[in-house]
């Protein structure tokens, strides 16, 4: 995929800079010719993703910050502006998870702490950019989840706010639609990468199987018999970013390798 040339030129704000996705979401990104705007609590993970950009020949404007925090999120957005006078697009990737036990069994401060990462963090940085997109003509990314499509109990806590933001995409982009703002999700289900290959290893240990067979156990539900890479998914979400997604908006893709399809 090296050489690519969908984002050329583009600005790109990327939430949630870490391991697995966020690594991939800003290296297929850059290879793209995107320059980043790169945001998380830590500056180390911030500045090795920033090496990673430039090794493309792109810039990384890397900013430390609590999205949680309206004051931070205020100042990221000055600062993405000076720094490169324009935001092409905004990928909402952080998130939290809370614990995995039934909802009706879980405290409610739990609930809130996801609710204002995966939920209230997007809304506002979304209405904080929007001035900048609507120059722009630009698009925003919502990382969503295939467990909306779940209903095992464990999984209730995080799907209550992932299927929240499946509706705050809707709406916003019926709201921002009007300024030339498109608004997409993508929805993976397991990305075979490190967090799940160690995930993976533990349930292989605490069951008697191996790796390859929780593998195979969690491939089997999906049409392609595999699970996707932390790459596949990151070059799905881009196809947002890109020009080539120009007439779509309010969208949610799964990126499941054919797991969940929609009625």
């Amino acid at each position: 995929m090296t050489g690519m040339t969908l984002l050329t030129d583009k600005v790109v704000v990327l939430s949630g800079v870490g391991p697995g996705l966020g690594r991939s979401l800003g290296e297929e990104a850059a290879k793209m010719g995107a320059d980043l705007v790169l945001v998380s609590r830590t500056e180390r993970r911030l500045k090795k993703m920033a090496e990673v950009v430039e090794s493309y020949g792109r810039r990384a404007l890397i900013v430390p910050t609590d999205i949680t925090n309206e004051e931070q999120r205020a100042a990221l957005v000055e600062k993405a502006v000076a720094e490169f006078g324009k935001v092409d697009c905004l990928i909402n990737n952080a998130f939290g998870i809370p614990p995995m036990e039934p909802i009706s069994t879980l405290e409610l401060d739990t609930l809130r702490a996801a609710q204002e990462t995966n939920v209230f963090a997007p809304l506002r940085l979304s209405a904080l950019f929007a001035d900048e997109l609507a120059k722009t003509k630009g698009s925003i990314v919502m990382l969503n989840s295939c467990v909306v499509h779940h209903s095992d109990p464990v999984y209730s806590g995080y799907k209550l706010s992932k299927g929240t933001l499946k509706h705050l995409a809707s709406s916003l982009a019926t709201e921002l639609g009007p300024r030339g703002i498109r608004v997409n999700s993508i929805a993976p289900s397991y990305i075979y990468e490190d967090v799940n290959k160690a995930y993976f290893d533990w349930i292989a240990s605490e069951s008697g199987r191996t790796h390859e067979e929780v593998y195979a156990e969690k491939a089997a539900p999906t049409d392609l018999k595999r699970l996707a890479t932390a790459d596949e998914v990151a070059r799905a979400a881009l196809f947002f970013a890109s020009d080539l997604s120009s007439a779509v908006t309010g969208t949610m893709l799964n990126v499941d390798c054919g797991e969940f399809h929609d009625n």
